[in-house]
């Protein structure tokens, strides 16, 4: 991997919370991802699935943790089944972790081969009379693909159909949402990873270049900065494509007089950051623009001040939407009589802004948290209001990303990255 080794405490902590939650004789099993296929012997980036690596920290394929905090003997309490590494491996595929490297990389002392999980899981379902299975439960989640936990959960079932069978989502749903000190440093690193691609971004446009070699300024930056890459499909969208939520073709030229609008995140040892910004391609906003981009930066600086421990997630999308509706009537794209007249469930301000302002950030871009209850100290936010007008070729979006504080307004982990007009100018210069 690119990123720097992470201390083996974060995920010892993140164990004991997660075991803390467990119901007595219970044991949870965590699976890596697998490695999907393109076609003929070609095969995507393995990409490591966040919940395992959230417990252990390991980042490689065919990979089991086990989880069983009142197993009779003390080493079967945290383990850990690996793909056994040896010579042919290491010269076609590169070293993988030895027992001495997971311990070093995870806490777990326990370490067996892979090829010796069913004798010994057989011999902990003896014991144990709750299993925690993971499926995966984001409110954003549209799977198709069998996973590789699906194919376990399928297995364990078929062969232990006598155990009581247990959820492990509610519990990561809820620990994963706080940040640990360790989790918001790695969080700050992808950002100032990211602010380098911005800066590097500014200094490059012009009339004339080409969105995706926009993208490629950003990921020559972020590469040389030990980022495991973009953390999620990059958008650079120019004049009108910027109207396009998701836009992430990035094949159209950079017109003179347009705004492209950059929604891109680096992420460094898993974790991601979340940034977009709005720059003018000549250098200098017009009138219209800098009115524009000014009410957008307004609703944002607005809306972070919300972020505080007890705000209701939906409670504050109300309140940004009010923030909102104000700017669109200041902007003449609504009117009063607009928002008298307007439905209650879609607003007279969604017509240009129809995205929700903030979600958790973490491992995920759109990270793990139970929406329904109140924000807590050290939960990651985006806050990201944007006004799109396709009449006027015209969208800007603006986003940060903070973790809220004990007590006070949120803190920007993104705060050294150019937002203000007056700064992207002079930049572009």
């Amino acid at each position: 991997m690119k990123y720097l080794p992470i201390d083996k405490n974060l995920f010892v902590k993140n164990r004991k919370k997660f075991m803390h939650k467990m119901k007595p004789n219970s044991l949870a099993v965590f699976n890596s991802n697998d490695i999907y296929p393109v076609s003929a012997d070609s095969t995507l980036p393995f990409a490591q699935h966040r919940d395992i690596f959230y417990l252990c920290g390991v980042d490689q394929e065919e990979s089991i943790l086990v989880l069983f905090p009142n197993a009779l003997k003390k080493e079967h309490r945290e383990m850990l089944f690996l793909k056994e590494t040896n010579e042919h491996i290491a010269i076609w595929e590169g070293e993988k972790l030895d027992k001495k490297k997971a311990f070093e990389t995870s806490g777990i002392e326990t370490v067996f081969w892979l090829q010796d999980f069913d004798k010994v899981f057989f011999n902990l379902m003896v014991e144990a009379e709750n299993v925690y299975l993971n499926t995966n439960e984001h409110y954003r989640a549209a799977v198709e693909t069998e996973t590789r936990e699906d194919r376990f959960i399928k297995k364990c079932k078929t062969e232990f159909k006598a155990h009581t069978y247990l959820r492990s989502q509610p519990i990561l749903q809820r620990i994963r949402s706080v940040k640990e000190p360790e989790e918001i440093a790695l969080i700050q690193q992808a950002c100032n990873i990211t602010e380098k691609g911005f800066r590097r971004v500014l200094g490059f446009t012009k009339p004339n270049v080409w969105e995706y070699e926009i993208e490629a300024e950003y990921i020559h930056e972020f590469t040389r900065n030990r980022a495991c890459g973009f953390a999620y499909t990059p958008i650079i969208a120019s004049g009108f494509n910027a109207n396009v939520l998701h836009y992430i073709e990035n094949n159209q030229k950079c017109k003179k007089g347009d705004v492209i609008l950059m929604d891109v995140g680096a992420s460094y040892a898993n974790y991601a950051s979340d940034m977009t910004r709005s720059i003018p391609v000549s250098g200098k906003f017009t009138k219209r623009q800098k009115q524009v981009y000014s009410a957008v930066l307004r609703v944002k600086k607005a809306a972070a001040k919300l972020l505080i421990p007890g705000t209701i997630w939906s409670e504050y999308h109300l309140a940004v939407g009010e923030i909102m509706t104000k700017e669109l009537i200041g902007l003449g794209l609504i009117t009063k009589d607009d928002v008298v007249n307007e439905d209650p469930k879609w607003p007279a301000y969604k017509k240009y802004f129809m995205h929700g302002t903030s979600h958790h950030m973490g491992l995920d871009t759109h990270d793990y948290g139970i929406l329904s209850e109140p924000m807590q100290a050290n939960m990651v936010f985006t806050v990201e209001p944007g006004i799109y007008i396709p009449e006027e070729n015209l969208g800007i979006r603006l986003e940060d990303d903070y973790v809220i504080q004990e007590t006070g307004e949120p803190f920007n982990l993104m705060e050294n990255i150019p937002i203000e007009i007056k700064d992207i100018e002079a930049l572009m210069e």
